[in-house]
């Protein structure tokens, strides 16, 4: 494995959406290369600050209300 083919599934990586053995193929490949370490930690670290910010937003009361009451009178 080389870094461009970790730059094209980095995204596909940090999901763990990979097959377990392309995963041990990055993982070997992160233990010999200080650039893709380094660029998956700035991945870790962005995705957790945007999931901090991003608090889940809810819909407000009287939305919802009507919402409900909207698909219980749809036919």
């Amino acid at each position: 494995m080389h870094c461009d083919d970790v730059k094209r599934v980095l995204y596909f990586f940090l999901d763990g959406s990979l097959g377990d053995a392309k995963m041990q193929h990055i993982e070997i490949h992160l233990g010999d290369c200080p650039d893709c370490i380094i660029r998956v930690t700035i991945q870790r670290r962005l995705r957790g600050f945007i999931r901090k910010r991003l608090a889940p937003l809810q819909a407000p009361d009287t939305l919802r209300v009507r919402v409900v009451q909207s698909l219980r009178t749809t036919p």
